[in-house]
């Protein structure tokens, strides 16, 4: 291991790099082995990212040091043989985060949860964070929670606006009232490069809202149901979340208007 200029191990920039190698430390703190210093280091460096700060597992989130990981992990197995099972608990552990970063997570999670967060709507942000644990390991629960994330940001934004939304109102008919109060539909606009923009805007919603329907795990599928690939719910999560942000974003812009 290799230190900075202020005696500090020096970890790799590289978001999937840093946790792999805080992953293989955590394994070596389980046989007494392992660097407290570098443990630090690299869990202080992935907490200061919100996206991969959400998919740590819970030992290392509220472990500040070696001492409390032995610890946390002395209760996974004891006695003989047990450090297999903890090296076995710790690998898997970090199976999310480590899918998560390697599919190229990050930078757009961390922008779209900011945005987010700016928003006052506390349903908003855990329907959000849902989404987004759930993305390498329940693909199902993902796009469930994605739709459900544009459900509630359409029915905040109708709230706030003095108008209301019926139970009965489905995420595209949501979306739709949403995009008038935002003067987003399509037919309040003349330029036809901005009705094809936000004719595809559109689309994406209703599509998300189909993909709820036919394989998410809010309704019964039948022998109709598809099974989603943690590839299909990534790219809906992301869908989701850039058009959560970009409606949240538009409302704020109407406000200061």
């Amino acid at each position: 291991m290799t230190y900075g200029d202020f005696g500090e191990p020096e970890i790799p920039d590289d978001l999937f790099e840093c946790a792999l190698s805080l992953r293989n430390n955590i394994i070596g703190l389980t046989t007494q082995g392992g660097s407290e210093p570098e443990y630090k280091s690299a869990r202080r460096k992935l907490m200061e990212d919100p996206a991969s700060k959400r998919l740590l597992p819970n030992f290392v989130r509220f472990s500040i040091d070696a001492a409390s990981v032995q610890s946390a992990l002395s209760s996974v197995a004891s006695g003989s043989g047990s450090w297999v099972i903890r090296r076995g608990h710790v690998t898997e552990s970090f199976i999310p985060l480590l899918t998560f970063l390697e599919t190229g997570g990050g930078a757009a999670d961390a922008t779209i949860t900011d945005g987010l967060e700016i928003y006052d709507a506390p349903a908003v942000q855990t329907f959000w964070a849902k989404a987004l644990d759930r993305r390498a390991t329940d693909p199902d629960g993902a796009v469930t929670a994605a739709s459900t994330l544009l459900e509630e940001v359409c029915k905040h934004i109708i709230e706030d606006s003095g108008a209301g939304w019926e139970p009965k109102w489905n995420v595209p008919k949501l979306y739709s009232e949403a995009a008038k109060v935002l003067k987003l539909a399509p037919s309040q606009h003349q330029e036809e490069v901005f009705k094809t923009i936000l004719g595809n805007c559109q689309s994406v919603v209703q599509s998300i809202g189909s993909l709820r329907n036919k394989g998410g795990d809010a309704h019964a599928g039948g022998r109709s149901r598809v099974s989603f690939k943690p590839r299909h719910a990534a790219l809906t999560v992301n869908l989701a979340g850039s058009m959560a942000l970009f409606l949240i974003e538009t409302w704020q812009a109407r406000i200061e208007e």
